[in-house]
């Protein structure tokens, strides 16, 4: 599957505020309202036995966004949303979002390599986002909002540069530079509960509607082979 160029966001130009200031207007309100059955959805989940998957880790933006594309994409068990890249221990939300850290919004994706590879992984995270805007995706901007594909091993590096190549062989961006980091893994700090599952549970966040909603259904136009048959 040839990867499409991802238009520049004409919608989410009109939108005020980021995924920053949204989540700071939406925290409270989202710890307040879970309900009992979600507690006990998280649960479960965090008690779920994931070793059998593979991991990736990948950060293109808002993790809110990122965390709901790669939830649609089939052979993916889990995402979670959190911090990577940076050398800071135990970072919170406010340090990230207000660029205090070295840190970008990452996500960590548990899939069945039986069902879909770290190639057409690598696939997604390319066919997602715009890796030619540095420091910034949509309206939010600073290196916590960078591009960057996570290796964990020689044989994920040499798969990240040989797609990057391609992409510039094919000039997928016209001519445009990809600014994407290639970056070798070495920890992923979970984010605060609140942000996981975070387009799922407030379909009605502005953000939300205005761009990650947007921003999911642009992949799942061009990726329509890649996607779970029971999406929500």
């Amino acid at each position: 599957m040839k990867v499409l160029k991802i238009a520049l966001w004409a919608l989410s130009l009109l939108v005020l505020g980021s995924c920053q200031s949204k989540a700071n207007e939406n925290k409270k309100v989202a710890i307040d309202t879970m309900s009992q059955e979600e507690n006990k959805e998280m649960a479960q989940m965090s008690s779920q036995d994931l070793s059998a998957y593979e991991t990736a880790y990948f950060a293109s933006g808002c993790f809110w966004c990122v965390e709901a594309i790669f939830e649609s994409v089939k052979g993916v068990k889990e995402v979670v949303s959190g911090y990577s890249g940076g050398s800071e221990e135990n970072p919170s939300y406010e340090q990230v979002a207000r660029g205090l850290t070295s840190h970008a919004e990452a996500v960590e994706v548990y899939y069945d390599p039986k069902v879909i590879s770290f190639v057409e992984l690598v696939q997604v995270f390319f066919g997602s986002h715009d890796p030619t805007t540095l420091n910034r995706q949509g309206p939010d901007r600073g290196t916590q909002y960078r591009s960057v594909a996570f290796y964990k091993n020689v044989q994920e590096k040499k798969i990240i540069d040989s797609y990057i190549a391609a992409l510039k062989e094919q000039n997928v961006y016209e001519g445009a530079p990809i600014t994407t980091e290639v970056t070798e893994f070495t920890k992923f700090w979970k984010a605060e509960e609140y942000h996981q599952d975070y387009e799922r549970k407030h379909p009605n966040n502005s953000y939300i509607t205005n761009v990650s909603i947007p921003r999911l259904n642009r992949f799942k136009k061009n990726f329509g082979d890649y996607l779970k048959e029971d999406l929500h």
